[in-house]
């Protein structure tokens, strides 16, 4: 079920006025100064995303010793890869596809998200759209910055090298949002004093996901036994 608090720019503006900050929550950040409607307030709003991302990076390598690091946001370890990540998703029902087709260096890589599941309330079912994640948002983890989510997903997926069982029942996560890492260097943007806003870049789209194990690794970033982390630097919406 929908449960994304929706919240007026007219409110947003009285409660500045009023010197009282807004709750923070998924779809309401302090000191902004533009309201905008929720999807849902729209009457034409279908709630289909199909998305394609290409022009994709790999943080690191599928069988890097630990300990590693696969956020790598300073792009010291990254490496062009081919292939595409397709998304097409209905956001009001939870339901669609998530499907990446890479060529690694090691073969054939496939990576599905077979089962949409909400770990937190923002995710919304297990799509949720037009929301504010990472960083100091309140929704996700600050392993990324803030940015607005245009569309993201969560669940449980398989992954498959040259046809053969990877990864069983791992969690996945997809997000399209703002530009998080420089159009040039692809290091992640964070500024010493970046506000509320965020380190992004609001004229850029980019496209990451990750699957991740069950498993727990401290001495990996982020502290898992496995983190396939992909990101696309162009993003086309069909």
């Amino acid at each position: 079920m929908k449960q994304l608090l929706i919240v007026p720019g007219l409110l947003l503006l009285s409660a500045c006025q009023s010197g009282v900050m807004p709750e923070r929550t998924a779809r309401m950040q302090p000191q902004t100064t533009m309201g905008m409607y929720a999807p849902e307030q729209h009457a034409l709003y279908d709630g289909h995303f199909n998305i394609v991302g290409r022009n994709i990076y790999q943080a690191g390598a599928l069988n890097d010793p630990s300990p590693w690091d696969h956020m790598d946001d300073d792009a010291s370890d990254l490496r062009y890869v081919g292939g595409e990540i397709a998304i097409d998703v209905n956001e009001k029902d939870n339901t669609g596809t998530f499907v990446a087709e890479l060529s690694l260096p090691e073969g054939l890589y496939r990576v599905e998200l077979e089962r949409f599941h909400e770990f937190s309330p923002c995710q919304d079912g297990g799509i949720a759209a037009y929301l504010f994640e990472h960083g100091n948002a309140g929704c996700g983890d600050s392993n990324w910055p803030k940015s607005l989510l245009y569309v993201a997903g969560w669940g449980y997926g398989s992954a498959t090298l040259n046809g053969e069982p990877l990864y069983a029942d791992y969690e996945i996560h997809f997000m399209v949002t703002q530009g998080m890492r420089n159009r040039e260097t692809l290091q992640v943007q964070l500024m010493p004093d970046r506000g509320e806003a965020g380190s992004i870049n609001p004229a850029a789209q980019q496209l990451d996901f990750y699957i991740r194990s069950p498993v727990r690794n401290g001495n990996n970033h982020p502290n898992r036994e496995v983190f396939d982390h992909f990101f696309a630097m162009e993003v086309t919406w069909k």
